[in-house]
């Protein structure tokens, strides 16, 4: 485009002041007469964010020039401080600030910088229909003067690129006030303002000028950035003058909100990294920063609405208009909704009527004052439901910085009175890698290559998809966590890497070693260290804890030795280098659930085929499907143990009696993490007589746990205070029952054991749908006790009981039993209760604790339902 300094060109001198703005607008018009409506509205809007680019950045004085050129506009704005480069932005459309460029790129037909000794010049042009030529790129200038290199590790940069957007809008309008006259006395000094505001833009051009515009597959990124060398005063006081304008705005004296806690502990870090190391210090990574997240972090991975989709955690995502943006299918289903359905409407909707002006004051305060008194904590709390229901639910809310600009907030809703489902049961065959496509390694293909059909590109994006599926089948093909990870390393150890390591995180910073698997098994023939590793502590500063803290996925081509190691954990690490060698290696995180629960270290040896940066995507793609897989199993792991633990809380210890031995087990499903209905008792009742129940309550939930306890607690109550046949007991118990738990059904066996310490015995029992006891005399001679049977408990409690008395011989063995000991998918019934006879004959004369374990390891080991068996012996006198 031609000279702004051409002959008859119109021009306009304004100074430094934000009503230059509107003075060039009106300047442009009236030079444009003739001239389109629509590009001359265009060129008002363009020469506006220029100039006030140039109020705020620039300020000097600022000149304007404008002409038509055969139904083109040329527009040209000038300031004299070209020291001051031009810092170009990403576009994210939630961004407070930084527009003007941007809507030069995306309105101008053509645009560019020129920058002279003495002025700086930006100018675009418009044309009316013709195609314009390709977009000019902005050009940008260096630091002045000398400068010092600041090194910044695990950058996160959807958390840096919202921290500079509201650093850029508090400087915007602390200058804005300023230049206003103050009307509302911000405590910032003029030249301190201005010093400040030239040092945030020599930050952001210094990491424009590092990271330009790309955008990395890694969650974290290290950069190094130029910053003027004297810089040292300015960066005290930007730091200074953020936090007075922060807490402004926390004041309401500003119309920019708070910073977010994030955002404001990034900031703190961002300016302190910078003037630690101007003055000479070490650089200190995020993830390693005091003060920020150690051992659990906090997600430092931009949010991604596919992991909300793929978690099977309860989960919605809310933006700081308090509307919904995302839901997934597991909170939809627990809340009554379709997720599209709650898309776009207020949060409220799912907050009961009585919280809701409470939750809006929470939200509201947050957005004001920027502190977190709900964030990170899990509160109990009830989730309405579409049909007007109360969930019982635990809420816990993180943040989370999007790619577009915006802070997300990100809600797990975990049921409060319900436990996750079982992962998929195992294959029946072992899982076996797929055979190699011929390569080496996997070929490397980027996710955001082009279709462009090549042969190499699409056989290499079926060996990456291929990969994918087949760590994937690996871990889902066990439900042993260890087998798993050792299936998946034998896969990656085969297709992608020599050797890999797999490392999880325990309680209290622990790190465990749980698989270590080589391309050649002979090279780990001398064995490798496997099982608990040095903790992660402060001390901790190499690649592996760094990771564990969220930073990655690492590419490392550099291994000292461990003597040179930071921390026991970081030389535990490096002596596995050392003794496995390694010339290129990736160390991942394994995250779910915005908690990282390991790391994945995949190593090659050979130099002639090294891991690098095009390796980064397809390692973050495999390390996210792992950590899923390691998460479902682990909660599948802790429900099932929880609820084991539970069960087993609600079992009694059995009494001690002379002349009477009693023995009882309980097995839990192996096949469910649910709470079964199965129970077993025995007490004595004040006259001397012995009581022994077993019962089963339909279901496997939690509500089915409450009320097997309910029912026991209920039958102990009856058995102590009626002293009457165990039929007419069961009676008053189904009636108790009919009355306090309409909808529970269940079985139960009540009997009494009566007779004098050296016999004879005679067992009083009745049963309400369960199957019979079953004797075994010392001969091995057997039978059940079908007598006395009635319907289950819940059916008809008006109905009479029968009761019914067996003798028990000395010596014989008495055994209550639930279905699971015996029942097996295709097998008749009959057929079942024979099998147990021939055990229970085989075990006549074993001793009581043998009888009842060898039962459970010949029948219970085969079957899929819990299991509870409670065992009698009559044992005379010597």
């Amino acid at each position: 485009m031609g000279s702004p300094s051409s002959p008859g060109v119109p021009s306009r001198r304004l100074p430094p002041r934000p009503e230059s703005a509107a003075m060039a607008r009106r300047f442009v018009r009236s030079a444009l007469h003739g001239v389109a409506p629509d590009l001359v509205d265009t060129a008002q809007l363009l020469v506006s964010e220029l100039v006030t680019n140039a109020v705020m950045h620039a300020r000097t004085e600022i000149e304007v020039r404008a002409r038509s050129i055969a139904d083109r506009v040329q527009v040209w704005v000038s300031d004299h401080r070209p020291s001051r480069g031009l810092v170009p932005h990403q576009r994210h459309p939630y961004a407070g600030t930084g527009w003007g460029l941007a809507l030069v790129e995306s309105l101008a037909s053509s645009h560019g910088v020129q920058i002279g000794e003495d002025r700086k010049t930006v100018w675009f042009e418009l044309w009316p229909e013709t195609p314009p030529p390709p977009t000019s790129e902005w050009d940008t200038t260096s630091c002045a003067g000398p400068t010092v290199t600041v090194r910044l590790i695990d950058l996160p940069h959807a958390l840096y690129s919202a921290a500079r957007q509201h650093r850029d809008a508090l400087l915007r309008e602390l200058l804005l006030i300023g230049s206003a006259g103050d009307p509302i006395g911000v405590p910032v000094r003029a030249d301190d303002l201005l010093a400040a505001h030239d040092m945030s833009n020599a930050i952001s051009a210094g990491m424009g000028a590092a990271v330009g515009r790309r955008l990395s597959d890694a969650d974290t990124i290290s950069v190094l950035v130029a910053i003027p060398a004297d810089s040292a005063g300015d960066l005290v006081v930007l730091r200074r003058v953020l936090e007075i304008a922060d807490g402004a705005a926390q004041q309401e004296s500003l119309l920019t909100l708070p910073a977010l806690p994030q955002i404001r502990a990034f900031r703190r870090w961002l300016l302190d990294q910078i003037a630690d190391q101007v003055a000479g210090e070490h650089p200190t990574a995020w993830t390693l920063a005091p003060g920020t997240p150690s051992g659990r972090p906090l997600e430092l991975a931009p949010w991604d609405v596919s992991d909300l989709q793929t978690s099977a955690v309860p989960t919605i995502a809310a933006d700081d208009g308090n509307r919904i943006i995302a839901v997934n299918g597991p909170a939809a289903d627990l809340l009554g909704w379709q997720a599209d359905d709650l898309v776009g409407r207020r949060i409220t909707v799912l907050i009961p009527e009585h919280l809701r002006e409470r939750h809006i004051r929470a939200f509201s305060s947050l957005l004001l004052t920027g502190q977190p008194r709900v964030l990170g904590h899990s509160i109990p709390l009830p989730a309405l439901h579409r049909d007007g229901r109360l969930i019982p639910i635990r809420l816990n809310i993180q943040t989370q910085e999007a790619v577009d600009g915006r802070t997300v907030f990100v809600a797990q809703l975990t049921p409060r009175t319900a436990v996750p489902a079982a992962p998929r049961a195992p294959r029946e065959h072992r899982h076996t890698a797929r055979p190699e496509f011929g390569a080496r390694y996997v070929s490397t293909v980027s996710k955001r290559a082009d279709r462009t059909g090549d042969d190499e590109t699409g056989r290499a994006a079926m060996e990456r998809l291929s990969l994918l599926a087949d760590t994937g089948s690996a871990l889902s093909s066990t439900l042993n966590l260890k087998e798993g990870l050792l299936r998946v390393c034998k896969v990656l150890a085969q297709r992608l890497a020599d050797w890999c390591v797999v490392d999880l995180l325990a309680e209290h910073g622990h790190v465990d070693r749980v698989c270590v698997v080589h391309r050649d098994p002979t090279a780990l023939a001398s064995g490798v260290y496997m099982g608990r590793l040095p903790p992660v502590s402060e001390a901790s500063r190499g690649p592996l804890p760094r990771v564990l803290r969220g930073a990655g996925p690492l590419l490392l081509t550099d291994f000292p030795p461990p003597s040179r190691a930071a921390s026991p954990l970081d030389a535990r690490k490096l002596e596995l280098f050392e003794q496995l060698g390694g010339n290129s290696a990736i160390i991942a995180p394994l995250r779910a659930r915005r908690e990282v629960l390991g790391a994945l270290t995949v190593v090659r040896t050979n130099a002639e085929h090294p891991f690098t940066e095009a390796d980064l995507p397809l390692v973050s793609d495999l390390v996210r499907g792992i950590a899923l897989g390691v998460d479902n199993a682990r909660l599948y792991q802790e429900t099932r143990h929880t609820a084991e633990r539970l069960q087993r809380s609600l079992l009694p210890d059995l009494p001690r009696i002379e002349h009477l031995r009693l023995a009882a087990r309980y097995a839990p499903s192996t096949t469910t993490a649910q709470v079964g209905g199965d129970w077993y008792d025995a007490f004595v009742l004040p006259g001397g007589d012995t009581v022994l129940v077993i019962g089963d309550v339909t279901g496997h939930d939690l509500r089915a746990a409450v009320a097997m306890s309910a029912l026991r607690n209920m039958l102990r109550g009856i058995a102590v205070d009626r002293r009457q046949p165990p039929g007419d007991v069961l009676r008053r118990l189904d009636l108790a029952s009919q009355t306090l738990y309409r909808r529970a059904t269940a079985t139960c066996i009540y009997a009494l054991v009566k007779g004098p310490t050296g016999g004879p015995w005679y067992l009083h029992h009745a049963s309400a749908g369960h199957l019979p006891p079953l004797l075994t005399t010392a001969e091995g001679d057997t039978r059940y006790l079908e007598e006395g049977a009635g319907l289950l408990i819940g059916m008809d409690p008006d109905l009479p009981r029968p009761s019914a008395c067996d003798p028990l011989p000395a010596h014989s063995t008495l055994l209550l039993f639930t279905d699971g000991l015996i029942e097996r998918r295709g097998e008749s019934l009959d057929d079942s209760l024979t099998r147990l006879r021939q055990h229970t004959a085989a075990l006549a004369r074993a001793p009581l604790d043998a009888f009842c374990d060898d039962l459970l390891i010949g029948l219970g080991a085969h079957g899929a339902d819990d299991v509870a068996l409670l065992a009698l012996r009559t044992v005379p006198p010597a």
